[in-house]
């Protein structure tokens, strides 16, 4: 097994075997879904209108919840300055940790995402869209994020900082997002997300790891 795969499917095992984090995430989501019909009403139409936005602000929140762990528990115990000395580059070893964070955040919301259509009176197309746009947008959230974590890591109250560092590179994401979920959209925003997340997930890795690196110095 190579470097990357070991280190990959250890933050795997490490995070399995906290399961309610997972839980927790995917709870969350759900919740912003179902408390929403109360605040607007139970005007069918309206709740279709908003859903995309619903959908975008609850799959944003939810991953911030798990920001501050991505390097925050290897920073404790020594081990970022371990894996900062090892042969592995510290960019790839940035790449495998977003990776992990996505598998175990942004796909147990994809898995929850048939609840929250039903909660927002979405039809089987736009619960579709909203799947496929949120395959593509939240690699890009999760990247960013990686790069708010590692800004922060080393500070006391980083835990606060990392969202507000995170939030205005996510409103593009939020914006096409939602516009690839409307009613009557088409492709353009699917195409803006997926070219975003690219970009994103090739870029970030060197951005976190410069700053873990000099957040060590």
């Amino acid at each position: 097994m190579s470097a990357f795969a070991a280190l990959l499917v250890r933050d795997l095992r490490l995070a399995g075997r906290g399961g309610a984090d997972a839980l927790t995430l995917v709870l969350f989501f759900v919740m912003v879904g179902a408390v929403t019909p109360f605040a607007v009403g139970p005007d069918r139409v309206l709740l279709a209108r908003l859903a995309p936005g619903i959908v975008w602000i609850a799959a944003f929140l939810s991953l911030l919840l798990g920001l501050d762990r991505l390097f925050r528990a290897d920073e404790d115990d020594g081990t970022l300055l371990l894996l900062r000395q090892a042969a592995l580059p510290l960019e790839a070893v940035v790449f495998a940790k977003l990776l992990a964070h996505w598998l175990l955040t942004a796909l147990p919301l994809l898995v929850a995402s048939p609840l929250l259509a039903i909660l927002l009176s979405m039809d089987m197309d736009v619960w579709a869209r909203t799947a496929l746009a949120l395959l593509l947008g939240t690699p890009a959230l999760a990247a960013f994020g990686a790069v708010g974590a590692a800004v922060t890591v080393g500070l006391r109250r980083g835990g606060l900082l990392g969202p507000v560092l995170m939030l205005p590179l996510s409103v593009p994401v939020l914006i096409f997002g939602a516009g690839a979920i409307a009613p009557g959209s088409g492709d353009a925003a699917l195409l803006f997300l997926a070219a975003l997340s690219l970009v994103s997930v090739a870029f970030c890795p060197f951005a976190a790891a410069l700053a873990l690196r000099v957040g060590s110095e």
